[in-house]
């Protein structure tokens, strides 16, 4: 087996690599002056203006819209060659924006390409692929057990020539941004139908009389302004029918067709979290000495180094061979894979981190290192996409299935 990058990956990597180094990586901390700044001015949930001039620079070096399978849009790479670029955006939580490739983004637009019709990929579509509006996703309700999507309560309910939305959802990323233009907003068209076909996926413009923001999500007291995880109740929100994505009753076969390659990105920011996380435990443990000898000398610290190694990469091939059968046989063939891959990646960099905290000590839980914030994405990707337990029964009786 050929496990090396294609050259057109080599060569992107090449050149995301050079632009973070460049732009990214030195403007780690403006970042998060910015938004300080921000708060102290009221304005927390304002867009960084550091994003918006780095938007340009990535748009001109041609790093812009780098997902996008099976389109015409953007640098059209498989699953596969695209993987790797995100695992070096995901080094730097915000980067992937800069590129325009960050959630739920990415998964909306592809949504959009792949199953709405001319004049909805023309009025959502094409400004979300310029990056001048953002977009939400709502699926996941208080109310109910959300890892199973069939409990959804909210209701889509054809009136005419116009559907009235009724619901309450939370963890809606993005909705906290005041660029957010749309929902993909998730809900029960006809509560009696078969169990997978009872649920529909509607476009929903943010600006509809009826939507009410309530509060934003903290994740370990982060609330990732300015993006967020929005609170967000939907009473007698009127669109039009025509907003409708694929037909009545095909939540469900939309939600297949967005969530695997959504979960291929997830997995390979995460990669790029832990091998960050790594590096800064080698440096902090070759940096510090504890009773009389440098850190990176303790046993210890060699054992999870090397089990770290060895996690990451396991995980990272277990991603690639994921899209790569995603690219060669679709989601469906590899849904086996995908689960495997949104079990193994989030675990994976919950520990890595957690050691490479360790190794820091005090500075690994503050500010000063980005490896706390670094663990609130890891933890919080053991739920997004799916908890799992979810993901650990697919495959279980995908595996007893063979023995059936």
């Amino acid at each position: 087996m050929d496990f090396n990058y294609s050259p057109r990956t080599q060569e992107l990597q090449a050149r995301v690599k050079a632009f973070m180094d460049q732009h990214v990586y030195p403007n780690e901390a403006r970042y998060w002056a910015e938004l300080r700044e921000n708060t102290e001015a009221g304005k927390r949930w304002t867009p960084l203006k550091l994003i918006e001039e780095l938007k340009p620079k990535a748009r001109a070096e041609n790093l812009w819209n780098l997902f996008l399978p099976e389109s015409s849009h953007g640098a059209g790479l498989t699953n596969q060659e695209y993987a790797p670029l995100a695992e070096i955006m995901g080094r730097v939580p915000w980067a992937s924006e800069v590129f325009n490739c960050s959630a739920p983004d990415t998964g909306n637009m592809e949504t959009i390409e792949r199953y709405g019709t001319p004049e909805q990929k023309q009025r959502w579509l094409a400004p979300l692929l310029e990056g001048k509006i953002r977009s939400a996703f709502a699926m996941t309700e208080p109310a109910v057990a959300s890892s199973d999507a069939t409990n959804i309560e909210s209701r889509i309910e054809r009136q005419g020539d116009h559907y009235l939305i009724n619901g309450r959802k939370w963890w809606t990323s993005g909705a906290g941004d005041p660029r957010c233009a749309v929902y993909i907003f998730m809900g029960k068209t006809d509560p009696d139908a078969p169990r997978h076909s009872q649920q529909s996926m509607i476009l929903v413009p943010a600006d509809t009389p009826g939507i009410t923001i309530v509060r934003p999500l903290q994740v370990f007291g982060y609330d990732d302004a300015p993006h967020g995880h929005m609170e967000v109740v939907f009473k007698d929100v009127k669109v039009p029918a025509t907003n409708m994505l694929l037909g009545e009753g095909r939540g469900f076969e939309i939600a297949q067709g967005r969530l695997g390659p959504g979960r291929i990105h997830h997995c390979m920011r995460l990669i790029g979290l832990a091998e960050r996380s790594l590096e800064l435990m080698c440096r902090r443990a070759s940096s510090r000495v504890a009773f009389g000898k440098p850190v990176a000398s303790q046993t210890v610290t060699q054992e999870r180094i090397a089990e770290a190694r060895c996690m990451i990469d396991q995980a990272r091939l277990l991603t690639l061979k994921a899209a790569w059968m995603m690219d060669v046989a679709g989601n469906k063939t590899a849904k086996a894979e995908i689960a495997m891959i949104k079990v193994v990646a989030p675990n994976m960099a919950c520990q890595v981190i957690d050691w490479a905290m360790q190794v820091h000590g005090g500075a690994g839980m503050c500010e000063d290192f980005p490896l706390a914030y670094f663990y609130t994405i890891a933890r919080t990707l053991r739920f997004a996409d799916g908890p799992d337990e979810v993901h650990r029964n697919a495959i279980a009786k995908i595996e007893l299935g063979k023995y059936a």
